[in-house]
Order: structure tokens, then sequence, then C-alpha cells
């Protein structure tokens, strides 16, 4: 059956009844895992083949694992990984050595989620930081150059796809001037569009061809006053798939966020008419979920189209030899103070 516009997450480590009831009936595109989900490698690995068996065996299933502060798998059960900044502050001193360790970081961290049958990684950011941003981005941010902030990101989307995981690049357009955290507020960039090309958007154009991206709950008043890019059709279609140009499937961010306003159903049709194809909800709540995905078409036209191609772009693991790489990792990494950016 075709799997409706929307990706769901739960509410523990294992499916109750009434979840397994949901799925079977809302039929999501897709699944995402927080810590409230997440204990040991074997009960994850449960959990994502318990989900897979209610919704079919193709359906993707997402986590953020970035590293630094935004890390969902994480000690004792798998490695701490450094924050973006680490990267950008190893490419200052050494460009190729800043790329390659993003790049086998990502690919580090693929291997930990392929392992548990995770599918899809909530990385990489291509938000370029302003000095009046919040400091919700901050160290998850490759730098503040849009050249230098798309090569790395550019390196760890690499690095994801080569083993056999996805990458979502976000936050379309951008996040980096948001003066408040999304999560709980909403926020209004007034900078110009010009500026904005230049530096915000322009960090995302390298990256366009990217299978999978997510937007930004943000509103950037020169171009949509009223609507921040999540729910704004003059943001998804003229900004993120015109001068960005980015072509592959839109998710939004998470519709339960404090940067939105209105019920869940609300937001999700305005989401989707917006031109987002699919409809993020994490918080686990059923009655919301519920909400979501009555409101969620099954994919039908381009965005099915888009979906569809994302999943094919997912490739076999390349085979690396993951104790090399991770030794390979650590000799990188020391060559910059443990204070640096960490």
């Amino acid at each position: 059956m075709t799997a409706r516009a929307f990706i769901t997450g739960v509410s523990g480590l294992t499916l109750s009844e009434a979840e397994r009831s949901f799925l079977r009936a809302a039929r999501p595109w897709g699944f995402i895992l927080f810590k409230r989900n997440i204990d040991t490698p074997a009960q994850v690995a449960a959990l994502v083949a318990e989900f897979r068996s209610e919704v079919g065996a193709e359906a993707a299933v997402l986590v953020d694992q970035e590293g630094g502060r935004v890390q969902r798998l994480g000690p004792p059960h798998w490695p701490k990984y450094p924050p973006a900044a680490r990267f950008g502050a190893l490419y200052e001193l050494d460009r190729q050595a800043g790329l390659d360790a993003a790049r086998i970081g990502a690919r580090l961290i693929a291997a930990d989620l392929e392992a548990l049958g995770i599918t899809v990684d909530c990385l990489p950011l291509a938000d370029v930081p302003a000095p009046e941003g919040d400091p919700v981005i901050g160290n998850r941010a490759y730098g503040v150059t849009p050249d230098k902030v798309s090569a790395l990101a550019a390196a760890a989307a690499e690095g994801l796809a080569a083993g056999g995981v996805l990458p979502v690049l976000k936050h379309l357009p951008g996040h980096g001037r948001a003066a408040c955290d999304s999560h709980l507020a909403l926020p209004v960039v007034g900078c110009d569009r010009d500026t904005l090309e230049a530096t915000d958007f322009a960090a995302f154009r390298p990256l366009a061809g990217q299978p999978l991206g997510m937007t930004a709950h943000v509103v950037f008043s020169s171009i949509d006053p009223d609507r921040p890019a999540t729910l704004s059709q003059a943001m998804i279609s003229d900004v993120i798939r015109t001068a960005i140009g980015f072509s592959g499937a839109l998710m939004s961010d998470d519709l339960s966020m404090g940067a939105l306003s209105g019920d869940l159903a609300w937001r999700t049709r305005a989401a989707l008419a917006a031109g987002c194809d699919l409809a993020l909800h994490c918080n686990g709540r059923l009655g919301e979920m519920e909400q979501v995905a009555a409101e969620s078409p099954e994919l039908s036209g381009e965005a099915a189209a888009r979906c569809a191609a994302a999943l094919a772009a997912r490739k076999t693991p390349d085979g690396a030899d993951l104790a090399a790489l991770r030794e390979e990792f650590a000799a990188l990494l020391a060559r910059l103070p443990a204070e640096v950016s960490s």
C-alpha cells in the first residue's frame, strides 16, 4: 500500500498495541527515533524491526545523529562524536584533513546506524551562523562562511552515503541568523534578500542535489513576512526549490516545535500546502500523531517521485575497514587541542 506523507515518532522503547494499530492504519513514510526510544543495540534493532513489521520493509527509519550536543545514540553502547565545529577548526589548520575528518566521522556514524536498521541520518547542517544567532546552532555548524560550510557538509553527506545511510540536508534555507531557538519560539530574520543569497542560501546551493532536506521554522521577513519557511509557499517555491535549486524530497522540521502556532492538523495542512513533501512529527504523543496522519494524504505526483528517488539513492555500504577508519579518525582529531571547538 502507498505510504502517506508524514514521518512519525513513538513514545517508548517498544511499540504499544495502540501504536501498532495506528501505524498499520496510518502508513507513515518513515519513523524517527529519539533518546526515549533508545537503550541497547538489541532493543533499538528490535524496535526498528517492530516498526517495519507494521508498515513495510522499505520504510525509512531516521535519527538525529550529528555528534556533539545532538546525538541520540551515545555511550556506553555507541561512540561519542565531536560537533561539526571541530571539523571546521581542523579545516582551518589543514583543509584536506578537515574534509577527511568530516567524511570519516560520518562514515563511522553510518556504520553505527546501519547495524541497527536505521537508514536516514538528519545530517549535515549547512546553516551559517551569524553574530546575532541563537546558540541553538552554535558549534553544530561547520563554520561561518558559505564555502567552508558547504564543503564540510558535502564531505559528511558523502561519508553517510558510503555507509548505506541517507543524509538529510538541514535547515533549508538557513537557521544561522535565527535570534531564538525555534524549539521554543518563532525566529524572525529581517536581513535583506541580497545578503541572504550571498551567505545563508549560498551554503546550500552546492548541496542542492542531496536526496532529502529539512525546512527551517524561521520567518524571512524580506521574502515572506507572515509565515516561517516550513509553512511558506514563497519560501519553498521561490527560495528552496528555485534560488537554491534543492531537488530532493523535502520534510518539515518537527511540527510540534514551539515556533509554530495552531493545532497539529492545521500545521500539517499548511506545511504540505506550502510545498513540503513530508510532515515530520516527533514527540510520540498519539493524539497529535493521529491529527498529523489524518491530514497527510497518500504520497502522489512529484512528492511521491521525490520520496521514491530518495529511497532509491541509498547505497550498499562500501565495505570499508572500520577499525582502520576509527584509527585514522582519532589521529586526525588529535591534531587539535581537545578544547578547540569541543
